[in-house]
């Protein structure tokens, strides 16, 4: 069974990570548990029933990993995942943990899944670096890519079956598209905006009653005004232009379908800066345009305005 990985969540591929080691493993594979450095591991002591073959097993402790990505076609190699020169990647901020596991006699051998493509190159890379770093022999690190996931699930059609996977507990996840229309269009008028009054519009209802009923922290709140607030009444002018009706008609869809999934998929327990960050992450990471340099503090000039506007978000009376 192929399955958009990237529309899974973190939880949810974490389970699917987990019933896929205990094939591969045994089924004394512990599952997920947040340590006290903050990183997310699951565990295995014994030996291995298939890995890396039934002749010449694992035995002793692995640390098993997951590094889900809500990206479209992302990659190994990608500098944000891995890069040998710097410590701010994916791999980057790992192999002091493997380390120090490793020093501590906790960790034996080490397993990293990702829903991203793994070329022979970067596995071969990614390997002799953990190694060097960690102090770990290259025959106890396993890699596991998309084409590995796959390869898995048909090996084990019943982990399909196992994992279950609820529709209604899947992540919030919003197309990219229309809104990269609206903000390369505000990009290319950006010029006339200094034509317009710096007064930005009223709320519809008082900034702070608003942010109580959407829980939204105050520092955030604040931080938020402060950076685009400013942008509003530009934006606000040129969505009301005659001329950019058919750019008005792009942004109401947006709003259509950040407002519905946010009230469909929002945990109780959220506050709205996490229900923010976590929508501009995904845009940033599915959308090219979006995420250029240029674009990135419009799109969240615009996500701003959808919740200034009150196009987002509960009023302090629903």
């Amino acid at each position: 069974m192929k399955y958009a990985y990237e529309d899974l969540g973190p939880d949810q591929f974490e389970r699917l990570v987990v019933f896929l080691c205990q094939k591969l493993l045994g089924m004394g594979v512990q599952g997920f548990a947040k340590g006290r450095d903050g990183g997310r591991d699951a565990k295995f002591v014994g030996t291995a029933q298939l890995h890396p073959s039934t002749t010449t097993p694992w035995s002793g402790t692995v640390v098993i990993q997951a590094k889900h990505t809500n990206g479209y076609n992302k990659h190994f190699s990608e500098t944000d995942f891995f890069n040998a020169k710097s410590e701010n990647s994916v791999i980057g901020e790992e192999t002091p943990r493997i380390k120090a596991l490793r020093d501590a006699k906790q960790l034996d051998h080490y397993m990293l899944f990702s829903n991203r493509r793994l070329s022979a190159g970067a596995e071969t890379a990614i390997r002799a670096h953990i190694s060097s770093t960690c102090g770990l022999p290259e025959g106890s690190i396993a890699l596991f890519g998309l084409d590995d996931l796959e390869r898995l699930l048909r090996s084990f059609p019943e982990v399909a079956g196992q994992l279950d996977i609820d529709p209604v507990d899947s992540p919030l996840i919003v197309s990219p598209q229309d809104l990269a229309e609206v903000v390369e269009a505000l990009a290319r008028q950006k010029d006339v905006f200094s034509e317009v009054a710096d007064t930005p519009p009223t709320s519809r209802i008082p900034y702070e009653a608003k942010n109580a009923a959407n829980n939204m922290t105050p520092a955030y709140a604040k931080a938020q005004r402060r950076r685009y607030l400013k942008e509003t009444a530009q934006i606000r002018t040129f969505l009301a232009a005659p001329e950019n009706e058919e750019i008005l008609r792009a942004y109401e869809a947006v709003v259509e379908e950040f407002e519905l999934k946010i009230l469909a998929k929002r945990k109780d327990h959220q506050t709205f800066d996490e229900v923010l960050e976590y929508l501009l992450d995904l845009l940033f990471a599915r959308d090219a345009l979006l995420r250029q340099r240029p674009h990135k503090p419009l799109t969240r000039a615009l996500v701003f305005y959808m919740y200034w506007n009150c196009d987002i978000g509960t009023t302090a009376d629903a």
